[in-house]
């Protein structure tokens, strides 16, 4: 028999609404996997335990009604601890981060889900202020795959990944701003999308300014889209936020990828070496969606590495998120951020306008690279999970974690809707993702590419051993 933590959000609002189950007994369920395997994982910062199973029970008593509230009425979902979830102090993974205070605000996605009756089942864990692409920190410990407990879970939504891949409720809310829900998605076996830059609105505004997203991080492209359809709700707090989009993401899962264009990079024209496993599991998706219609070709973007703009208007926003600190709150920061923080503050104003202009011409090439191929495929990482702990690999010989991420920050200085695909496990058993970006506005052929991996089972992984 099929655990309720089994479900996907989908399969529990129809199993609501068919009286199958309740909101209760779902919540309860996802509340216990997730004590059971914390001590392994490290998930989570904070539970929401008595207000989950009271939102549950409101919840129960609608659907006996016949009047859910939205369309997650009931479904747990779990919040990253960088946005905002009233109720209770927001870390942002950080000591020098008070608790005090009323912390009665909502994030505008947050506050979509809540209107929908999303249950909050706890806010999951992330490094000190989303900095690195791997989830450790001085304030909330290691957070640890669930495939290999020695592996790391990637990052920053790490917490995230992990939950949703435990079976911890169906859904969560991450943000990306160099592959921060892609990232721990592709180590940890899941779906996540970073929708186009302002689809879904943010407050407060990211200090890392018009890189940072926030997506879905799902059990898969279905649920995605369900959840895009709350999450996208305008907010008057976002300046940058996006008009509201013609149609339906879950109406548009159907179209099938027969026609499309799709050009395979599997090294970004040999700027990238993948591992062999990596290789063979990404190819095998591309076929996939060969076999469905589409028109693959292997073509290469047209651009060199952008590490070093990334690096400016990454370390320059670390930086100034402790600009105002004291030495002593410095003293509490994780070394490696303290330490980009410093390189960060050294940056000119043409340092990072140059940087802009390099960002500005990477889009501009992007652009123009989508008026031939509706898709780009790549894979998601060139590895697997490594060690937890440790910000790279070690002997990669990489200094910062963007060493071994360059399939994935490149997307977030474009702005462009990118999501990450469970497509096979290498020789140890973790997984591997491949990546599927498309032009910026065009989420929903994103979105239906990756639910036709899932439609052909080109997509999903077994479930990890800590769950």
């Amino acid at each position: 028999m099929t655990e309720l933590t089994d479900l996907t959000a989908v399969q529990l609002v129809d199993g609501y609404r068919k009286g199958e189950f309740s909101p209760v007994d779902v919540v309860r369920a996802a509340l216990a996997r997730a004590e059971r395997t914390q001590g392994a994982v490290n998930a989570f910062v904070r539970m929401e335990t008595g207000t989950a199973l009271d939102e549950a029970q409101a919840s129960a008593e609608r659907w006996r009604r016949g009047e859910p509230r939205g369309l997650v009425d009931g479904v747990p979902v779990s919040v990253k601890d960088l946005l905002l979830l009233r109720g209770g102090p927001t870390l942002r993974g950080s000591k020098t981060v008070r608790e005090e205070g009323s912390w009665e605000e909502d994030a505008p996605s947050v506050a979509r889900l809540r209107e929908h009756g999303a249950v909050f089942i706890g806010r999951t864990t992330t490094p000190e202020f989303g900095w690195k692409g791997v989830t450790d920190g001085p304030r909330s410990g290691i957070t640890r795959n669930p495939y290999d407990p020695s592996r790391t879970s990637g990052g920053s939504s790490g917490g995230s990944a992990v939950a949703v891949a435990v079976g911890a409720g169906p859904l969560s809310l991450g943000t990306d701003g160099g592959g921060s829900v892609r990232i721990p998605a592709a180590f940890c076996g899941i779906f996540a999308l970073k929708p186009t830059y302002g689809r879904v609105p943010l407050y407060p505004a990211s200090p890392f300014g018009t890189l940072s997203h926030v997506g879905p991080m799902t059990r898969d492209a279905a649920d995605a889209a369900l959840m895009m359809e709350v999450i996208t709700g305008p907010d008057p707090r976002d300046w940058s936020q996006l008009g509201a989009v013609a149609g339906s993401f879950r109406a548009s899962l159907d179209g099938g990828v027969r026609g499309l264009r799709v050009a395979y990079s599997p090294s970004l024209g040999g700027q990238v070496a993948v591992r062999p496993a990596v290789a063979a599991a990404v190819r095998r998706a591309v076929e996939s969606l060969a076999a469905q219609g589409a028109y693959v070709e292997e073509a290469d973007p047209d651009f060199s590495d952008p590490v070093d703009a990334f690096h400016t208007l990454w370390f320059s926003g670390a930086a100034r998120v402790v600009q105002h600190f004291s030495p002593a709150q410095r003293e509490l920061l994780d070394p490696g951020l303290r330490e980009v923080c410093g390189q960060g503050a050294r940056y000119s104003a043409l340092d990072y306008l140059a940087a802009v202009d390099a960002r500005m011409d990477l889009g501009r090439r992007m652009g123009a690279f989508h008026t031939t191929y509706d898709l780009l495929v790549t894979p998601t990482l060139p590895v697997t999970a490594f060690e937890a702990g440790v910000e790279v690999p070690k002997g990669s010989g990489h200094r910062r974690w963007t060493g071994w991420t360059p399939f994935t920050y490149p997307f977030n200085l474009t702005q462009q809707p990118a999501a990450t695909v469970p497509c096979g496990l290498d020789d140890d058993g973790l997984p591997i993702g491949v990546q599927i970006v498309g032009a910026r506005h065009t989420d929903t052929v994103v979105l239906r590419a990756a639910h036709a991996l899932y439609e052909a089972g080109a997509a999903g992984v077994a479930p990890p051993p800590v769950a």
